[in-house]
């Protein structure tokens, strides 16, 4: 993931942190949960300035402002320590400070305060996938979908750690290889459905048509050709049109991948494109 995407993906995250304090200034709150909210909507408001593109962006000048952002919520956990949301706020903090153990420490007080948190358990489940612990991380990626089942980011996150981990899970006898692999596609679906502008979402869905055994070649068809349609670059649209091009090619229907990949003229994809074709032809060649 791009440092940008990983901003942004942040930023995301910290819409559910807001969330934890409430929104605006309720008539009748506490000055306890008043300052929480201050210190949330602080540290959303820095990271949504560290995002932008700024050539001028003062690193040091940020790391300072989230280290005293930092000091400021254990000042308020130190007077509000049986608070749930507060170590959850102030463990997300620390992960972004590259402080990974105070942080999970910090998320685990938050999860033993209040186990119905979904975005404290998502953060668990990052730390232990992080930490090379799959088969811990998916309790909690699970258990994060359980409590917050339209949040497409926690289907996502599932989809790609049963991917990316999918030997381990194999080995440990617990999950069987038909299991894991119709639980990535469906993780990945379900993400896309809840959130179909994510390209990377829809991107993971249409690729897992791959990984089906035997792969699902139509599915994964008609899943490229409506990101195609859909598709706002040039770019993009190309793009989809190697992965539709390609699939045609697995389904015996080369010279419809032919016609497709006429349709490829960016200068980018022209080395995949050449890659394809090269493909093609070995493959004829050993069939005469």
């Amino acid at each position: 993931m791009s440092d940008l995407a990983s901003m942004r993906f942040f930023l995301g995250m910290l819409v559910a942190l807001v969330g934890f304090a409430g929104v605006g200034f309720a008539q009748g709150e506490t000055l306890a949960e008043r300052r929480l909210k201050e210190l949330i909507a602080r540290q959303k408001e820095l990271l949504a300035e560290a995002a932008q593109e700024n050539p001028h962006f003062d690193e040091s000048n940020f790391r300072l402002q989230m280290e005293q952002l930092a000091s400021g919520y254990e000042e308020w956990l130190r007077a509000n320590p049986k608070n749930a949301d507060g170590y959850a706020a102030y463990g997300y903090l620390l992960s972004k400070l590259d402080q990974r153990k105070h942080a999970i420490a910090m998320l685990m007080k938050a999860n033993q305060l209040n186990p119905d948190l979904p975005l404290v358990k998502n953060q668990i489940g990052n730390w232990l996938a992080e930490e090379g612990r799959p088969l811990d991380a998916v309790s909690y990626y699970m258990a994060a979908i359980k409590l917050a089942p339209e949040e497409p980011l926690y289907h996502y996150q599932l989809g790609t750690l049963l991917y990316e981990a999918r030997d381990e899970f194999l080995k440990s006898g617990e999950w069987q290889r038909d299991a894991i692999d119709r639980a990535i596609h469906e993780a990945f679906k379900k993400a896309a459905e809840l959130a179909p502008d994510r390209i990377e979402f829809t991107y993971r869905h249409a690729e897992s048509f791959y990984h089906k055994d035997p792969p699902d070649w139509e599915g994964a068809l008609a899943a490229w050709k409506k990101l195609e349609a859909e598709a706002p670059t040039t770019i993009e649209r190309e793009t989809m049109r190697l992965h539709i091009a390609n699939v045609l090619g697995k389904m015996g229907r080369v010279e419809e991948g032919r016609a497709v990949l006429e349709e490829v003229k960016e200068d980018a994809l022209q080395q995949q494109k050449e890659k394809l074709l090269k493909q093609w032809e070995t493959r004829e060649r050993k069939t005469e």
